[in-house]
């Protein structure tokens, strides 16, 4: 089980967003590679990175801040917004993204995702923000007309390596993880899934790691880490016990 902290980057910034809307900003931290070191150093093993701008843009619009964070941490790190074509996706692997993450053009061009997971194994995942239990695009601007677990099962036996599952309505408002509705995902799929949009507590970490979260890959944290909410210590020994438990 992972617990994956988070950097949003909005004009170069480490920036939450509230329900993903753009104008309901924090700013964070406006040293991007700072931040990413403050993380490794608290002891967290995988970066989750999402450029804001370029997921509304349709290309990578923070590429500056994302390179200077992949020079100041070992850790692996994950990256989503803004890529949509298999060139934007195999010039991040190449810089040392370790994993990139597909959210609109799952939605768009499903054919793209399996592409890419077919010829980068274990690389590729999916990002799934949902809205009232359908998937939003264009960075949450828009709504489709199909569920999570609709898109979710077409990437069966495609070789993505997880799925990232946003409650856009929980997301930056501190109310919890959408557990059940996460949780009744990963019971439906194959593919690991990844916990994401409002973890508010040490209660989120418990439950992460209870019995009925076990198909979880983990979970990710924004800004209950930032403020202060979730202890980094607090969260990382939680986990460690669990692994030495299991």
């Amino acid at each position: 089980m992972i617990l994956f902290p988070a950097i949003d980057l909005k004009n170069g910034e480490c920036v939450r967003l509230q329900q993903g809307d753009m104008a309901r900003v924090t700013v964070f931290n406006t040293d991007p590679p700072a931040q990413a070191r403050a993380f490794e150093q608290q002891g967290f093993e995988y970066l989750h990175v999402v450029d804001l701008d370029g997921a509304f843009a349709g290309k990578p619009m923070n590429a500056q801040a994302v390179e200077g964070m992949l020079k100041s941490v070992k850790m692996p790190v994950q990256l989503g917004g803004g890529i949509r074509d298999l060139a934007t996706l195999e010039t991040w692997l190449s810089k040392g993204i370790a994993r990139v993450i597909i959210g609109t053009a799952a939605v768009r061009d499903p054919a793209f995702v399996k592409e890419a997971a077919k010829k980068h194994p274990g690389r590729v995942a999916v990002g799934l923000d949902a809205r009232d239990g359908n998937v939003a695009v264009e960075g949450w601007a828009e709504t489709s007309q199909v569920t999570a677990l609709e898109i979710a099962q077409r990437f069966e036996d495609a070789g993505v390596a997880a799925i990232i599952f946003t409650d856009i309505a929980r997301d930056g408002l501190l109310k919890g993880i959408n557990w059940d509705a996460t949780i009744a995902l990963a019971d439906s799929i194959s593919i690991p899934v990844i916990a994401s949009g409002g973890l508010a507590s040490i209660e989120d970490i418990h439950v992460m790691l209870s019995p009925r979260a076990e198909k979880l890959e983990g979970a990710i944290a924004g800004r209950a880490l930032y403020d202060g909410r979730v202890d980094p210590a607090e969260a990382l020994a939680l986990i460690n016990a669990a692994r030495a438990a299991a």
